[in-house]
Formats: C-alpha cells, sequence, structure tokens
C-alpha cells in the first residue's frame, strides 16, 4: 500500500501535476529542435532547481526528458532533421511518410507507439529492476566493445543493397569520432596540430549538417518538384493499424529496455537496433523500408522510449547512469542528499516508486501534448521551398551553435552538410556514418580497456571470448551478421532457392 501511495504521489498534487505537464511539453517543443540536445536541458534544470523541493526538482525533470526523447521524432519526420540522435533511425522513413503527404498520420503512430515503449519501459522498471540490473552488470569492456561494433554491423540494414558502402560509411563515422585527444593518454589523434580539434568534432554539428543541410541542397536540387500537399484528415491512428503493428512495437520495445538498461547506451543505439530488428522480421512490407514503411517508424520510436524506463534501472539500483541524461541525474540526486545505488530501495524506496509514478505520468502528457499542435506543424513541409529551405538552414545553424554556443561548429556543420550531400549524390548512405560517430567513444574506449586487462595481448583477449557465455553469445551474432550479409551468401542462397 505504501508502494501505491509514493506512486501516486505525483498524481495527487497539484503542483507537482502541473510540474510535471510543464516539463513534458516543454522537453518536446526542446527534442525538437536539433542542438538543443535533453541533456543540456536536464542539466541547465539543476542549477534552476536545487534548492527546490527533491520532489518538485524530479518532476519537471523527468517530464522535459521522457518529452525530450519524443520531441526528436518531430522534425525527423517533417524536415528530415533529428532532434535528436535517438531520432535518426525515425528519420529513414518518417521523412519519405512526409513526402508522401502523411505527415500527420507519421507523427500520430509514431506518438501512439512512443507512449506504448514508454510504458513498457516503466512497467520492466518497476517489476524486474533488480534483475536486469544484475545482468548489465556482468558486461565486460570486451562486451562493449563488441556491442559497438554489433551496432556498425547495423549498417546493413542501412545501407539498401550495398554492404560495401554501408562498411565504408560506418567506418568514416569511427575516424571522425576518433578526432581528438586521447581520452585514455591525452595523445593528440587526427589534430594535425590545431588546437580547435582537441575536444573532436561534436557529434550533433556531423548530425545536422549530415541530415539538415545535405537535404537542403537534396531540396535546391529538385527545386521543380512539386509541394506535397499533407493529409491531416486523421491524426489518430486507425484501430486496425494499432493492432497490427502492436506486436512489432512490443517485440522493440523490449529491445529497447534491454540496450537502454545497459550503461553508456542509450536510445540512440536502441533505436537503430529495433531498426534493424523490423527489418529482419517484417516479411514483404508494403512499402521498402527506407522509402515510408510503417515498421521502420514503429520500430525506433517504440525502442527509444522503452529505453528510457531501462536507462532509470542501473541508475537507481546500481548507481550506474544508462545514458548521458541518467548521468545528469544521479548529479541532481546527490545535490538533494540521495544516493541512488543498491540501498536506494532498501532505505528509500518512496524515491523509487515516486520516479516510477513520475514517469507514468510524464508518458501519459507525452500522449496528450504529441497528439496535439500536429496540425501546426505539419504545414511545415507544405511550405514553398523558397521558405522551407531558408527555414532548414536556419534550424540547422541555430542548432549547431546552440550546442557550445561556438562558431566552430556551424562551420563543421556547413562541411558535413556538403559532404553528406555529394555522399547521397553518389549513392553512400549517411546514416551509417552518424551511427559510427556515436559508437566510437564506447567502441575505442572498451577495446582499449579490453587490452588493458589483457596486459596488451590480442590473442589472449579472442581466447577469453570464448571463456564467456556473454561473449561468446556477442561474437558469434557479429559473425552471423558478416556472414549473411555477405554478397556471397546472398547469391548462394538466390541461387538455392530459385533454381
Amino acid at each position: 500500500m505504501d508502494a501505491f501511495n509514493y506512486f501516486a504521489m505525483s498524481w495527487l498534487s497539484p503542483e507537482l501535476l502541473g510540474l510535471t505537464a510543464l516539463g513534458t511539453f516543454l522537453g518536446i517543443y526542446v527534442g525538437a529542435i536539433p542542438g538543443l540536445s535533453v541533456t543540456m536541458a536536464v542539466s541547465i534544470l539543476i542549477s534552476f532547481t536545487f534548492s527546490w523541493d527533491v520532489n518538485y526538482a524530479l518532476c519537471l525533470m523527468v517530464g522535459v526528458y521522457m518529452g525530450g526523447v519524443y520531441g526528436g521524432s518531430r522534425t525527423a519526420i517533417l524536415l528530415n532533421i533529428p532532434g535528436a540522435p535517438s531520432a535518426i533511425a525515425t528519420a529513414l522513413d518518417g521523412y519519405p511518410l512526409a513526402k508522401k503527404g502523411l505527415a500527420g498520420e507519421a507523427i500520430g503512430l509514431s506518438t501512439i507507439m512512443s507512449v506504448v515503449g514508454g510504458f513498457v519501459g516503466i512497467i520492466v522498471l518497476a517489476i524486474a529492476a533488480p534483475t536486469v540490473s544484475e545482468f548489465a552488470i556482468t558486461f565486460q569492456p570486451r562486451d562493449y566493445m563488441m556491442l559497438g561494433v554489433l551496432g556498425i554491423m547495423l549498417v546493413g540494414s542501412l545501407s539498401g543493397s550495398s554492404l560495401a558502402r554501408g562498411i565504408f560509411a560506418g567506418a568514416l563515422g569511427l575516424l571522425i569520432g576518433t578526432v581528438g585527444l586521447d581520452p585514455m593518454t591525452a595523445e593528440e589523434r587526427f589534430t594535425f596540430g590545431v588546437v580547435e580539434l582537441w575536444d573532436g568534432i561534436n557529434p550533433v554539428a556531423v548530425m545536422i549538417g549530415m541530415f539538415g543541410i545535405s537535404e537542403a541542397l537534396h531540396q535546391l536540387h529538385h527545386m521543380n518538384k512539386a509541394v506535397v500537399k499533407q493529409k491531416i484528415s486523421r491524426i489518430i491512428p486507425k484501430w486496425s493499424d494499432i493492432k497490427k503493428y502492436m506486436p512489432l512495437s512490443l517485440q522493440t520495445s523490449f529491445i529497447g529496455v534491454i540496450v537502454g538498461a545497459l550503461p553508456g547506451t542509450g536510445g540512440d543505439i536502441a533505436a537503430l537496433m529495433a531498426y534493424d530488428h523490423a527489418k529482419r522480421v517484417t516479411k514483404n512490407p508494403k512499402v521498402p523500408f527506407g522509402e515510408g514503411a510503417k515498421e521502420g517508424l514503429i520500430a525506433p520510436e517504440s525502442a527509444n522510449n522503452a529505453a528510457v524506463g531501462g536507462a532509470y534501472i542501473p541508475m537507481l539500483t546500481l548507481g550506474i547512469p544508462g545514458d548521458a541524461v541518467t548521468a545528469v541525474f544521479i548529479g541532481a540526486l546527490f545535490i538533494h542528499g540521495l544516493n541512488p545505488g543498491p540501498l536506494l530501495l532498501i532505505e528509500q524506496p518512496h524515491m523509487f516508486w515516486f520516479t516510477v509514478g513520475n514517469l507514468t505520468l510524464a508518458n501519459i502528457f507525452v500522449l496528450i501534448f504529441g497528439l496535439t499542435g500536429i496540425r501546426l506543424f505539419s504545414k511545415i513541409v507544405e511550405c514553398p521551398k523558397g521558405i522551407l529551405i531558408p527555414l532548414i538552414f536556419l534550424l540547422s545553424i541555430v542548432g549547431a551553435y546552440a550546442i557550445n554556443n561556438a562558431i566552430t561548429d556551424i562551420w563543421w556543420m556547413l562541411a558535413f552538410g556538403v559532404f553528406g550531400y555529394f555522399m547521397r549524390l553518389y549513392g553512400f548512405p549517411v546514416g551509417p556514418v552518424i551511427l559510427g560517430v556515436i559508437l566510437s567513444s564506447l567502441t575505442d574506449e572498451n577495446w582499449r580497456r579490453a587490452i588493458l586487462s589483457e596486459r596488451g595481448s590480442v590473442g589472449d583477449l579472442f581466447i577469453n571470448l570464448f571463456h564467456s557465455p556473454l561473449s561468446t553469445v556477442l561474437f558469434s551474432v557479429i559473425v552471423l551478421i558478416l556472414f549473411t550479409q555477405s554478397p556471397i551468401w546472398t547469391k548462394w542462397l538466390k541461387r538455392k532457392l530459385f533454381r
């Protein structure tokens, strides 16, 4: 009974209810603006709320977190500019739907499935937090390294028919992500003596350039195409569509929870893995993936919202952040005199159940606010290109500058925008580049830690892969994906099936 009272605490207080609603509303629109990350918003809120009662502060920050993760899908669908890295996969099929005049339906469907994913993550957090945390803590550095490699292997699903081009783009992203000072030795890497490169190239600037600026240049290249009128007569999806896609949404939601519970991963990796899963399990989709398949929209949106609940699991039960935002939350909890970790559920169970209740309430507000304003947002795509293209440039420049308030990020964004345009022009996918940049730190740092743990012996590292069941499974999955996506396997399979 005490657990239920703590769960409902934020629902019964008008002040806490209002703060959660305000935070969710602001989070949706912060998440929709490229460069204004949820991590930055929550960090700023700490400085404003450190003198508040802890419940009030948490309500506002939880609302911003939950709303911000969902909000990134808005501009991803309408402008092909992901508001956050977790919305990269959403843009792959969401934007083609908008170009077909189905922006309202796409946003409505993504909203419903995002909320489904959010509830799955919250339920798992409430029921299985200790169990999932124990599984997550068994990951060794070599396992995280292979998880990063596994993410790069997903380029086969993001690169169309050419695996080689996808791997090249993913490797290029890894190379871009290693620019700067070595995280372990502080040695310069690919800086060429330029001091401004010591901090590396900001992945958000790369993302905005590759998606936003390259899209604007692509639109300039096709100025004569007619503007697509958006069909916004129906925003709430048909019940038949919800039932049809619900199994996929639940499957990818569980993927999101598991990936979100692994420290240092987050919704961006969860969304890409869910997109890959959707491509593998969807037989004969009505529309090919990458051209407006609804399955390609539902899978990442379910997963990245489910990853929110997953990220809270190691934070609350182990004191280990599941992603960048929960790392900020740990700082906020310490400021308010709380100690997230194994003793939190024993000494302060009320905070655990209050957080679960607050996340549930924020997820309900995502549904309410997510289904409003769609008609206005959909009008963005109907703008004449003479207005839309400068708007994309303006949003991209503001987003890039807002990262660090630095002109350098704008130059990087423009450079990668031009580069991304030529990649698209010559048939190279830009999605794997962003994926490589995001996964570079996870792969690089854990590769180094894994080598150090084996005293510098690559041979010992490889041998020990087979001493751990978890490492063996991850390594086997990587080999299997590489083999099944190879042209040799594809030609052999076609020959066997159609001879």
